[in-house]
């Protein structure tokens, strides 16, 4: 069973992956707009990841006979000038959710929630991999600058980078259960 302090952030954390879910949507739906559609996949694929990481939060609490609460979403921005700055928005983003869990994980071993703690390490490595490939496609952005051609190969790039399905090349999402 979880303390009541563990359902709490375990409720933050899942809403905190729903709220960043949302966020990449958006992001997707600019680049649309951008007619970059190897960005908007990137960041659809993204968001769908996302929404898988909140969906473990919530069976994870509902394993441990404690209920999920969903609570309302702000809008998330959605008219970023360029990819640069959506990215750039991405990485603060991810690195908030990485605060966050570490923070969560912190609370589990306080709590001596051994079961929560074998759950998040799974997060903690998967949020090195996220901040990493974002930071990897910032640098490919700002080596870019404002070239054309550079933001073409780019986009293609990173449309031929989603395998069938639409995942994120590198990711596997959550483990099974």
């Amino acid at each position: 069973m979880l303390t009541q302090r563990t359902l709490e952030a375990m409720n933050r954390q899942m809403m905190m992956e729903i709220g960043a879910s949302y966020a990449y949507l958006a992001m997707s739906a600019r680049c649309e707009t951008l007619e970059l559609p190897g960005f908007a996949a990137w960041f659809r694929a993204q968001s769908g990841e996302e929404w898988l990481h909140a969906m473990k939060f919530f069976d994870h609490i509902l394993d441990r006979d404690a209920s999920a609460r969903l609570e309302a979403l702000p809008a998330p921005p959605a008219d970023y000038p360029s990819p640069l700055e959506a990215f750039a928005a991405a990485l603060e983003n991810e690195q908030a959710v990485t605060r966050s869990v570490h923070d969560l994980y912190a609370l589990a071993e306080e709590e001596k929630d051994f079961a929560s703690q074998s759950f998040l390490n799974w997060f903690l490595t998967e949020q090195v991999e996220e901040e990493k490939r974002i930071k990897d496609i910032l640098g490919w952005l700002r080596r870019i600058g404002d070239s054309g051609h550079g933001l073409y190969l780019l986009d293609r790039e990173l449309a031929q980078n989603l395998p069938p399905g639409g995942s994120v090349a590198g990711t596997n999402g959550p483990p099974a259960q």
